[in-house]
């Protein structure tokens, strides 16, 4: 559906509040009507909007003037930005940070000052695309890896996939030794980095290398001491001596973070980082009793276009990855501490809600197709919201799950032995499957998948007598338990009928306290969908590509409610279908003054994508993601003339994404992750570019052909020919 402007200011209205907020990026999407075109002016960015790949009822043009200005267009590979807008490289992939390196793929930003145009910048640090980083390694960082040699060796097991348990082979192989080498580095350049810069007389950002500046990587405390701590039920059953799986005999010591994707700051100025898609380096399988699976069971890969299955050769345990980790980039000597009350699973976005005098409110959601969201609160009330001694809370409480039901009610199910099975049935879900915990009564054969996969809603009736409630599900004593329905959140909320939403990638909380959730896509996979009854497309169509944003308003405004209203306020699409003209969002924020700032995640595989043909095939549907071209940044007013609008702020380099926007607390500097340029074809040799065709629509719908020039990889941010593609962060200011 699409939003009317008078219900987006309803949205976006916000009252003023004693709440004390702290706006936590995670991913965001948005959809309104649009009719004129003006300079933004309601933000102190004040711009003039960019041309984008197709039209927009922004830009003021009749239809004849539509279809003859988009009749060609070319990609450029650059950060484009308004008239007057300039941007400047803060720190790329391989430079220096403390006794470490500026990691890979850069994604959520936290500012924090520490004087008048000086602070702290911290940095998640996703993963590494394999195609770019293997290709420009060397380059870039000075030295080989044996990827050649690996790879015969690989080949020589006569694995089509190129796998082995590099963590079986004896101590003195070569090859384990070489597979240890890759996979060091490869986990280094992940994680979280802190850098400290300040601005210089004539308005340019400059690093200032203090003794805080440091990166918390993949194999913090592998060799150098830095384990990561822990606090929480999961605690237990990280101590156990022995168990159903695998124990790496740390305690609650561990190996590193990986996988970090979004994050959020708290109002006492420590930044959260999520662990989003760790399964690529570790199993996410769980035993009944919380311990994890053995190595073995993601084994290490390498290829041409795949890297994965890092922590494999180090044994490390995959129950420890996959949760929130909270770090003061004031002190350093903090390495980090994952706090397992908030919940194990592919974490993106965080939102935390603080008032004096109440609990303590985290909201997130797993982005994954059939994540749940999530709020935990805390045992404990706030005194002061700036006090550093909050962290505290955040060991204490309750994870919940959200039920959403399809007359926009909703409640929160509490993750605890007590709370009863009750599984939604397939049929309520796009794709017909759900996946369940094994459960203490597993079938051997059934222990081989590390959960349950029912696509019949008999199956479910069957569950339900076999298990009652949660803790019949999971083994161990009470705190142990509660550890191990922790560490299996997804699949024990599935357990307790939390609806399987649409990839939450955005959790951003209003000045007055509502809930703003960007979900990106409603597609259904292998491993689940949404919920039929609540994501629906504009035609009622189920498993719908482009993505919603749904408000969350907690009963009596309370942070410890246990139920909630919610209401479907966007769908993503193109102009003609109701939609802004973006799709995939990954970040809705909230500026002081309320707009909205977002910034896409188009698949790198679909950016640019030719639509030669809309018709599509009886019982099928045809992609569009295409003809949005490049990832982008959109600005939404959510006041004055222009309210409710959609402006074309800038558009991403080539098949890359924009993350983590943030900005100073006066609002003349942007911060920007640029992410994987280059992922799909690497760097772009000899200027290459490619002619594609389009079939693209006016703002009214009529089709019209398109011709668009698309360079091939990328050599940002050098820019200069054949240069390799690298991640960086960028400062955006007024030229």
């Amino acid at each position: 559906m699409s939003i009317k402007r008078r219900d987006f200011l309803l949205l976006m209205g916000s009252s003023a509040s004693s709440l004390a907020l702290m706006n936590l990026t995670g991913c965001g999407q948005n959809t309104t009507t649009q009719k004129t075109t003006s300079s933004v002016v309601e933000s102190a960015f004040s711009f003039k909007p960019i041309k984008g790949p197709i039209p927009l009822e922004t830009a003021g043009l009749n239809l004849e003037q539509q279809q003859a200005q988009y009749t060609t267009y070319e990609v450029v590979d650059d950060l484009v930005l308004p008239e007057g807008f300039k941007y400047q490289v803060i720190a790329a992939w391989g430079d220096k940070v403390g006794d470490s390196r500026f990691g890979y793929n850069n994604d959520y930003l936290s500012f924090i000052p520490t004087a008048e145009n000086a602070g702290y910048l911290s940095v998640n640090f996703e993963y590494v695309s394999a195609i770019p980083w293997m290709e420009t390694y060397e380059q870039v960082i000075g030295k080989s890896l044996p990827f050649a040699d690996v790879k015969t060796a690989l080949q020589s097991t006569n694995s089509e996939k190129n796998e082995i348990n590099a963590y079986a082979l004896p101590d003195n192989d070569p090859i384990k030794a070489k597979i240890s080498e890759i996979c060091q580095e490869a986990l280094l350049d992940q994680g979280l980095g802190v850098i400290s810069i300040s601005k210089t007389a004539d308005g340019k950002w400059e690093r200032t290398n203090s003794a805080a500046d440091r990166r918390i990587s993949g194999i913090s405390g592998l060799k150098d001491g830095r384990y990561l701590k822990s606090t929480g039920p999961a605690v237990a059953v990280f101590r156990k001596p022995k168990g159903q799986g695998y124990i790496d005999k740390l305690g609650d010591r561990i190996i590193g973070t990986f996988g970090n994707c979004a994050g959020g700051t708290t109002p006492w100025g420590t930044v959260l980082s999520a662990e989003e898609n760790f399964q690529a380096q570790v199993p996410e399988q769980v035993y009944a009793d919380g311990t994890a699976f053995d190595p073995s069971k993601l084994l290490f890969a390498l290829g041409d276009e795949e890297l994965f299955g890092q922590g494999n050769v180090f044994g490390l345990a995959g129950n420890k990855y996959g949760w929130i980790v909270e770090v003061d980039p004031a002190n350093p000597k903090d390495y980090g501490t994952k706090h397992t009350w908030l919940g194990r699973y592919r974490h993106e976005a965080v939102g935390v809600r603080v008032e004096a005098g109440k609990p303590l409110a985290f909201y997130s959601g797993c982005d994954r197709q059939g994540g749940h969201i999530y709020k935990f609160v805390s045992r404990d009330q706030v005194s002061n919201p700036q006090d550093k001694g909050n962290s505290r809370l955040l060991q204490q409480g309750m994870l919940y799950a959200a039920k959403f039901n399809a007359d926009g009610t909703g409640s929160w199910i509490p993750l605890k032995a007590e709370t009863p099975v009750n599984p939604d049935v397939p049929s309520y879900i796009a794709g017909n499957i759900i996946l369940l915990p094994l459960g203490s009564k597993a079938e051997k054969a059934d222990l081989q998948a590390g959960y349950l996969q029912i696509t019949t809603d008999e199956a479910i009736a069957q569950y339900k007598q076999k298990y009652q409630n949660l803790g019949d599900l999971y083994i161990g004593n009470t705190e142990e338990k509660q550890g191990a329905i922790l560490i299996d959140a997804h699949y024990a909320a599935n357990a307790i009928g939390a609806t399987c939403t649409a990839r939450p990638e955005d959790t951003e909380i209003a000045a007055n306290g509502d809930l703003y959730i960007a979900f990106t896509s409603g597609s259904a996979g292998k491993q689940g969908g949404s919920d039929v009854r609540v994501f629906k497309g504009p035609k009622g169509e189920v498993g719908y590509e482009y993505g919603w944003v749904m408000r969350l308003t907690e009963d009596n405004n309370d942070t410890a409610a246990t139920t909630f209203r919610w209401q479907m306020l966007a769908t993503g699409g193109e102009p003609a279908a109701g939609g802004m003209g973006f799709a995939n969002p990954d970040n809705l924020l909230l500026d002081p003054q309320g707009n909205v700032w977002m910034v896409t995640d188009i698949s790198t595989s679909k950016l640019n994508s030719a639509v030669n043909n809309r018709n599509a095939e009886p019982g099928k549907s045809v992609s569009l993601s295409g003809v949005f071209g490049n990832n982008s940044m959109w600005f939404i007013p959510t006041s004055g003339a222009d309210a409710g609008k959609a402006f074309l702020f800038a558009l991403a380099p080539m098949e890359c994404e924009t993350t983590g926007p943030c900005f100073t607390n006066d609002q003349t500097t942007m911060f920007l992750a640029i992410q994987h340029p280059g992922e799909r074809n690497g760097t772009r040799k000899n200027q290459a570019m490619e002619s594609r065709q389009f079939v693209v629509t006016t703002t009214t719908g009529t089709e019209f052909s398109q011709t668009r020039q698309v360079p091939i990889g990328s050599n940002w941010p050098d820019k200069s020919p054949n240069s390799p593609p690298k991640p960086a962060v960028v400062a955006i200011v007024k030229s």
